[in-house]
Protein backbone atom coordinates (compact mmCIF):
# COMPACT_ATOMS: atom_id res chain seq x y z
CA UNK A 1 0.00 0.00 0.00
CA UNK A 2 1.19 3.49 -0.84
CA UNK A 3 0.88 6.61 1.29
CA UNK A 4 -0.07 10.23 0.71
CA UNK A 5 0.87 13.12 2.99
CA UNK A 6 -1.11 16.32 2.42
CA UNK A 7 1.38 19.12 3.05
CA UNK A 8 0.13 22.15 1.13
CA UNK A 9 -1.73 24.16 3.76
CA UNK A 10 -0.65 27.64 4.86
CA UNK A 11 -1.21 27.00 8.57
CA UNK A 12 -2.64 30.47 9.18
CA UNK A 13 -3.80 29.50 12.69
CA UNK A 14 -0.19 28.73 13.62
CA UNK A 15 1.12 32.21 12.87
CA UNK A 16 3.67 33.64 13.55
CA UNK A 17 5.35 30.20 13.32
CA UNK A 18 4.16 29.83 9.73
CA UNK A 19 4.92 33.34 8.48
CA UNK A 20 8.07 32.07 6.79
CA UNK A 21 7.75 28.34 7.39
CA UNK A 22 5.31 25.84 5.86
CA UNK A 23 3.16 24.09 8.46
CA UNK A 24 4.72 20.62 7.86
CA UNK A 25 8.10 22.03 8.93
CA UNK A 26 6.88 23.53 12.21
CA UNK A 27 9.12 21.93 14.86
CA UNK A 28 7.85 19.55 17.52
CA UNK A 29 10.74 18.77 19.89
CA UNK A 30 13.36 19.74 17.29
CA UNK A 31 11.76 17.67 14.55
CA UNK A 32 9.35 18.88 11.84
CA UNK A 33 5.79 17.73 12.46
CA UNK A 34 5.65 16.02 9.04
CA UNK A 35 8.57 13.82 9.99
CA UNK A 36 6.34 12.13 12.57
CA UNK A 37 3.85 11.27 9.80
CA UNK A 38 6.62 9.76 7.68
CA UNK A 39 7.83 7.68 10.62
CA UNK A 40 4.27 6.56 11.37
CA UNK A 41 3.76 5.31 7.81
CA UNK A 42 7.18 3.66 7.73
CA UNK A 43 6.48 1.81 10.99
CA UNK A 44 3.57 0.09 9.21
CA UNK A 45 5.54 -0.83 6.12
CA UNK A 46 4.43 2.08 3.94
CA UNK A 47 7.53 3.51 2.29
CA UNK A 48 6.28 4.69 -1.13
CA UNK A 49 4.82 8.08 -0.27
CA UNK A 50 3.37 10.94 -2.33
CA UNK A 51 3.63 14.41 -0.78
CA UNK A 52 1.23 17.10 -2.02
CA UNK A 53 2.73 20.57 -1.66
CA UNK A 54 1.78 24.15 -2.45
CA UNK A 55 2.63 26.84 0.15
CA UNK A 56 6.43 27.35 0.50
CA UNK A 57 6.81 23.98 -1.22
CA UNK A 58 10.53 24.38 -1.96
CA UNK A 59 11.35 24.45 1.75
CA UNK A 60 9.60 21.10 2.26
CA UNK A 61 11.29 19.53 -0.75
CA UNK A 62 14.71 20.85 0.26
CA UNK A 63 14.36 19.46 3.80
CA UNK A 64 12.99 15.98 3.06
CA UNK A 65 14.52 15.45 -0.38
CA UNK A 66 13.76 12.07 -1.92
CA UNK A 67 13.14 10.59 1.54
CA UNK A 68 16.17 8.31 1.48
CA UNK A 69 17.62 9.59 4.75
CA UNK A 70 14.27 8.82 6.42
CA UNK A 71 14.10 5.29 5.01
CA UNK A 72 11.28 6.03 2.56
CA UNK A 73 10.82 7.15 -1.04
CA UNK A 74 9.06 10.50 -1.50
CA UNK A 75 7.45 11.75 -4.71
CA UNK A 76 6.21 15.35 -4.75
CA UNK A 77 3.10 16.69 -6.48
CA UNK A 78 2.95 20.47 -6.54
CA UNK A 79 -0.21 22.52 -6.96
CA UNK A 80 0.00 25.81 -8.84
CA UNK A 81 -3.06 26.96 -6.92
CA UNK A 82 -4.67 25.49 -3.78
CA UNK A 83 -6.82 22.51 -4.78
CA UNK A 84 -8.27 21.53 -1.40
CA UNK A 85 -7.60 18.25 0.36
CA UNK A 86 -9.25 15.94 -2.18
CA UNK A 87 -8.09 18.00 -5.14
CA UNK A 88 -4.48 17.75 -4.00
CA UNK A 89 -4.71 13.94 -3.82
CA UNK A 90 -6.32 13.87 -7.29
CA UNK A 91 -3.23 15.75 -8.46
CA UNK A 92 -1.17 12.67 -7.46
CA UNK A 93 -3.47 10.24 -9.33
CA UNK A 94 -0.80 8.85 -11.65
CA UNK A 95 1.17 7.72 -8.58
CA UNK A 96 -1.83 6.13 -6.86
CA UNK A 97 -2.25 2.91 -8.82
CA UNK A 98 -3.12 0.78 -5.76
CA UNK A 99 -4.96 1.25 -2.45
CA UNK A 100 -3.40 4.06 -0.46
CA UNK A 101 -3.51 5.70 2.96
CA UNK A 102 -3.87 9.47 3.33
CA UNK A 103 -2.52 11.50 6.25
CA UNK A 104 -2.19 15.20 6.91
CA UNK A 105 1.28 16.61 7.39
CA UNK A 106 0.32 18.26 10.68
CA UNK A 107 -1.07 15.19 12.47
CA UNK A 108 0.78 13.28 15.18
CA UNK A 109 -0.69 9.90 16.07
CA UNK A 110 0.16 6.38 17.13
CA UNK A 111 -2.95 4.72 15.67
CA UNK A 112 -2.45 1.17 14.46
CA UNK A 113 -2.54 1.71 10.71
CA UNK A 114 -2.13 -2.01 10.05
CA UNK A 115 -5.36 -2.82 11.91
CA UNK A 116 -7.12 -0.11 9.96
CA UNK A 117 -5.91 -1.58 6.68
CA UNK A 118 -7.13 -5.03 7.73
CA UNK A 119 -10.53 -3.55 8.62
CA UNK A 120 -10.69 -1.77 5.24
CA UNK A 121 -10.00 -5.00 3.36
CA UNK A 122 -12.44 -7.04 5.44
CA UNK A 123 -15.26 -4.56 4.80
CA UNK A 124 -14.34 -4.23 1.11
CA UNK A 125 -14.65 -0.50 1.68
CA UNK A 126 -13.97 2.17 -0.93
CA UNK A 127 -12.97 4.67 1.79
CA UNK A 128 -12.24 3.98 5.43
CA UNK A 129 -12.08 6.93 7.84
CA UNK A 130 -10.08 6.59 11.04
CA UNK A 131 -12.32 7.89 13.83
CA UNK A 132 -11.75 8.86 17.43
CA UNK A 133 -13.85 10.26 20.30
CA UNK A 134 -13.37 13.85 21.50
CA UNK A 135 -15.04 15.97 24.17
CA UNK A 136 -15.69 18.95 21.89
CA UNK A 137 -16.42 17.81 18.33
CA UNK A 138 -17.33 21.21 16.87
CA UNK A 139 -13.87 21.73 15.33
CA UNK A 140 -14.09 18.49 13.37
CA UNK A 141 -16.22 16.42 11.03
CA UNK A 142 -18.60 14.27 13.07
CA UNK A 143 -19.66 10.78 12.06
CA UNK A 144 -22.43 8.28 12.70
CA UNK A 145 -21.97 4.62 11.76
CA UNK A 146 -24.25 1.60 11.85
CA UNK A 147 -23.52 -1.64 13.70
CA UNK A 148 -21.26 -2.81 10.84
CA UNK A 149 -19.16 0.35 10.84
CA UNK A 150 -20.73 1.81 7.69
CA UNK A 151 -20.94 5.60 7.74
CA UNK A 152 -24.58 6.72 7.73
CA UNK A 153 -24.11 10.42 8.44
CA UNK A 154 -21.31 12.97 8.23
CA UNK A 155 -21.24 16.68 9.07
CA UNK A 156 -18.21 18.96 8.93
CA UNK A 157 -17.68 21.38 11.85
CA UNK A 158 -21.21 21.39 13.27
CA UNK A 159 -22.66 24.15 15.41
CA UNK A 160 -23.51 23.24 19.00
CA UNK A 161 -27.14 22.57 18.07
CA UNK A 162 -26.11 20.32 15.16
CA UNK A 163 -23.87 17.95 17.12
CA UNK A 164 -25.14 14.36 16.86
CA UNK A 165 -21.93 12.51 17.75
CA UNK A 166 -18.62 12.86 19.59
CA UNK A 167 -17.03 10.52 17.06
CA UNK A 168 -14.85 12.56 14.70
CA UNK A 169 -12.87 12.31 11.49
CA UNK A 170 -9.12 12.26 12.23
CA UNK A 171 -7.98 13.04 8.69
CA UNK A 172 -6.46 9.59 8.20
CA UNK A 173 -8.08 7.68 5.34
CA UNK A 174 -7.60 4.45 3.42
CA UNK A 175 -8.84 4.71 -0.15
CA UNK A 176 -9.28 2.67 -3.28
CA UNK A 177 -8.02 4.37 -6.48
CA UNK A 178 -11.52 4.21 -8.00
CA UNK A 179 -12.56 7.00 -5.62
CA UNK A 180 -10.40 9.46 -7.54
CA UNK A 181 -12.89 9.26 -10.42
CA UNK A 182 -15.31 11.33 -8.36
CA UNK A 183 -12.87 14.25 -8.09
CA UNK A 184 -12.46 16.66 -11.01
CA UNK A 185 -8.81 17.30 -11.86
CA UNK A 186 -7.53 20.83 -11.32
CA UNK A 187 -10.59 21.97 -9.37
CA UNK A 188 -10.67 22.80 -5.66
CA UNK A 189 -12.36 19.90 -3.86
CA UNK A 190 -12.44 18.98 -0.19
CA UNK A 191 -12.80 15.52 1.37
CA UNK A 192 -15.13 16.54 4.19
CA UNK A 193 -17.14 19.30 2.51
CA UNK A 194 -17.44 17.83 -0.97
CA UNK A 195 -16.33 14.23 -1.51
CA UNK A 196 -17.81 12.45 1.51
CA UNK A 197 -21.31 13.99 1.10
CA UNK A 198 -21.19 13.20 -2.63
CA UNK A 199 -20.28 9.56 -2.04
CA UNK A 200 -22.92 9.10 0.66
CA UNK A 201 -25.51 10.56 -1.70
CA UNK A 202 -24.44 8.12 -4.43
CA UNK A 203 -24.51 5.16 -2.03
CA UNK A 204 -20.76 4.50 -2.26
CA UNK A 205 -19.55 2.56 0.77
CA UNK A 206 -17.63 4.53 3.39
CA UNK A 207 -16.67 2.83 6.64
CA UNK A 208 -15.45 4.23 9.93
CA UNK A 209 -12.64 2.52 11.81
CA UNK A 210 -12.61 3.11 15.58
CA UNK A 211 -8.95 3.90 16.15
CA UNK A 212 -7.39 3.51 19.59
CA UNK A 213 -4.45 5.60 20.75
CA UNK A 214 -3.10 9.13 20.63
CA UNK A 215 -4.05 11.67 17.98
CA UNK A 216 -3.39 15.39 17.70
CA UNK A 217 -3.90 17.69 14.76
CA UNK A 218 -1.43 20.48 15.31
CA UNK A 219 -3.78 23.04 13.81
CA UNK A 220 -3.50 26.00 16.17
CA UNK A 221 -1.19 27.31 18.88
CA UNK A 222 -3.11 25.71 21.75
CA UNK A 223 -2.98 22.26 20.14
CA UNK A 224 0.65 22.80 19.17
CA UNK A 225 1.65 23.58 22.76
CA UNK A 226 -0.41 20.69 24.17
CA UNK A 227 1.19 18.22 21.76
CA UNK A 228 4.66 19.31 22.83
CA UNK A 229 3.71 18.89 26.51
CA UNK A 230 2.22 15.44 25.79
CA UNK A 231 5.49 14.31 24.23
CA UNK A 232 7.69 15.87 26.91
CA UNK A 233 5.85 14.36 29.86
CA UNK A 234 5.84 10.92 28.25
CA UNK A 235 2.08 10.53 28.40
CA UNK A 236 2.15 9.38 24.78
CA UNK A 237 4.51 7.42 22.59
CA UNK A 238 4.74 7.87 18.86
CA UNK A 239 6.89 6.50 16.06
CA UNK A 240 10.53 7.60 16.05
Amino acid sequence: MKGVIIAGGKGSRLRPLTNHLPKPLVPILNKPVMEYAIEHLKEHGITEIAVTVQYLSRKIIDYFGDGRKFGVRLTYFEERKPLGTAGSVKNAEKFLDEPFIVMYGDVISNFDLTKGIQFHKKKKSKITIFMTMVQNPMDYGIINTDENGKVTRFLEKPSRSEVFSNQVNTGIYIMEPVILRYINKGCPFDFSLDLFPLLLKKGISIFGFNAVGYWSDVGNMAKYEKTIHDLIDGSIKVSG
